[in-house]
């Protein structure tokens, strides 16, 4: 051990080969931007990719239904993030634009249960319980999107999450196969907010290994006739 050290200060004192003087330095620097252009790239990519798929409730095309992300509980009840969430699916119901509400969330412990706190709000406000359905496996937003394809059958749908997450979720359900359109909910840019927006930087990373690679979601099952169910109540009126 005392001679790695050694040997370590003296390359240390002697300089990396080729890494030297202002040659070296063009190197570093050059290294550095490569790795910063690297990191940022896939943000880019959804934000310049998916900005004309992005608005309001109010610019928001009629869809079978609406799939809202999940985004955490304080007691038990939705917290503010994703109560504003459900606010904007609730008026996209309202106003007809879509006839269906699939909340998906984290359900992954019996005390952790976003889905049913999703739900119970919805419900809690006039939308029929038949009309609100749950994914309690929807772990990950990749997960979330490919599981309303694959297990839920949702081919198009309007996608409510925050400004800074919707390009990810819109990005990802168009891969896992639904024609999408997404409602960003516009918030006060605190620290829950700028935390959320760094999250966005390494989640892009993921989300373009998503697309590329199609992976299966963390739990799969038998198909689900929620979405069916609730679409055939809202034909009956």
């Amino acid at each position: 051990m005392r001679w790695l050290g050694r040997r370590w200060r003296a390359l240390r004192a002697r300089g990396l080969p080729g890494w030297g003087g202002r040659r070296g330095q063009r190197r570093w620097f050059q290294a550095v931007v490569l790795c910063s252009v690297l990191a940022l790239a896939p943000s880019a990519w959804l934000y310049l990719g998916q900005s004309g798929k992005v608005g309001t409730v109010a610019s928001a095309p009629d869809a079978p239904v609406a799939v809202v992300f999940g985004a955490g509980l304080v007691d038990g009840r939705p917290s503010p993030y994703l109560a504003h969430r459900l606010d904007a699916a609730l008026e996209l119901y309202r106003a007809g634009k879509v006839r269906a509400l699939l909340v998906t969330g984290d359900n992954g412990t019996v005390e952790y249960d976003e889905t049913d706190a999703m739900r119970g709000y919805l419900i809690e406000r006039g939308v029929p319980a038949v009309r609100v359905v749950g994914d309690y496996a929807g772990f990950d937003t990749w997960d979330s999107c490919t599981r309303a394809h694959r297990i839920f059958g949702v081919d198009r749908a309007v996608l409510v999450s925050q400004t800074f997450h919707v390009r990810r979720a819109l990005a990802l359900c168009e891969a896992a196969g639904i024609d999408a359109y997404a409602v960003g909910v516009e918030e006060w840019h605190d620290t829950t907010w700028k935390y959320g927006g760094l999250r966005e930087i390494p989640g892009a990373v993921k989300a373009a290994a998503n697309v590329l690679l199609t992976p299966d979601p963390a739990l799969l099952g038998p198909r689900e006739e929620g979405v069916a169910k609730a679409l055939a109540d809202a034909a009956r009126g």
